[in-house]
């Protein structure tokens, strides 16, 4: 038996994903000047860089959105803002690709 055949993985959801997706987001509109690259690869390399750094909340249920709620407050918030500002330092430092002149 096969679970990926017999369950709907789609329904587990880190939170942790959309709570640092949406920091990144507010992070980089305070970008005004356009200094840090927001191509997918950079975008998606701050997330997983973030992600990699935060303790992950899985939900698999609706029920679950009531634990996730939690991440957006107190200590995990600013872990998230922490990690995010770091995956920004580092990328706009160190990005996978060839910066365009």
């Amino acid at each position: 038996m096969k679970f990926k055949d017999n369950y709907d993985f789609d329904l587990l959801i880190n939170e942790a994903e959309n709570v640092a997706i949406e920091e990144l987001e507010r992070q980089l509109s305070l970008d005004t000047e356009n200094a840090i690259c927001k191509c997918q690869e950079c975008i998606l390399d701050m997330v997983a860089f973030a992600l990699n750094k935060l303790k992950p909340g899985y939900r698999s249920s609706f029920k679950g959105v009531i634990y996730a709620q939690s991440l957006y407050d107190g200590e995990y918030k600013s872990e998230v803002e922490k990690a995010i500002q770091e995956a920004i330092d580092v990328v706009k430092k160190y990005p996978s690709h060839e910066l365009k002149q």
